[in-house]
């Protein structure tokens, strides 16, 4: 039986991106020599309003707004680190075995480009579905629907791959079986609607989440 066609978000997933983003406000945290607390943290994990939650944290402990030079410093710090992001640990295994696979991301097409090239990712994927190919992104399902399409597959012969609940909803509303990967032990509390927690993409065998073979 052929194996799934592997529908792959990209941060956090395939790319480290997620942890460099995090650190990168973990830079400015330290820089304004405020604490960055493990609540905090949880909020921002998998969450595309992170910076929000971020820079409303600072606000209130600095007794300020985040002044635009600051802002404009851990950007360029996030910058940095996503430069240096390796890909996820099984990665390279898990898309040598793939029969198809596709990115599906909320990120903008550039974005995603540019880190496979860099990564020597690229020509392992056969189609990317991005932020800028549909009006509304995950959780919405419209980005996995548009892959489903690409592929030429329906939704029982592929098989996601997310590590943030919003991703998860968006896999599971088009129909999609989806097994999450977190990039931390921290962000698998949200995850427990996905068919399956792992810890790596080592672990992962897209055989067994065949939707007859479950």
């Amino acid at each position: 039986m052929p194996t799934p066609f592997l529908l792959l978000d990209f941060d956090g997933v395939v790319c480290d991106t997620e942890r460099a983003a995090l650190l990168a406000w973990q830079d400015l945290y330290d820089r304004l020599a405020v604490p960055l607390s493990g609540e905090v943290r949880a909020r921002m994990l998998g969450n595309s309003a992170g910076a929000r939650v971020a820079l409303a944290d600072l606000a209130a402990r600095l007794g300020r707004p985040v002044g635009d030079d600051e802002w404009a410093w851990q950007r360029q710090r996030r910058t940095a680190r996503c430069a240096a992001a390796p890909a996820r640990p099984g990665v390279d295994r898990l898309l040598s075995t793939a029969e198809g696979a596709a990115i599906v991301s909320s990120s903008p097409s550039a974005w995603v480009e540019e880190h496979l090239r860099r990564l020597g990712l690229r020509h392992r994927f056969d189609f990317l579905v991005t932020g800028d190919d549909t009006d509304r992104h995950k959780p919405e399902p419209d980005l996995y629907l548009l892959a489903l399409e690409r592929a030429g597959v329906g939704a029982d012969d592929a098989l996601a791959v997310e590590d943030s609940p919003m991703g998860v909803r968006a896999a599971q509303a088009a129909g999609l079986r989806c097994v999450a990967v977190p990039w931390e032990p921290a962000g698998a509390a949200g995850l427990a609607g996905a068919d399956a927690v792992l810890t790596s993409l080592s672990e992962l065998d897209p055989r067994r989440y065949q939707r007859n073979e479950v």
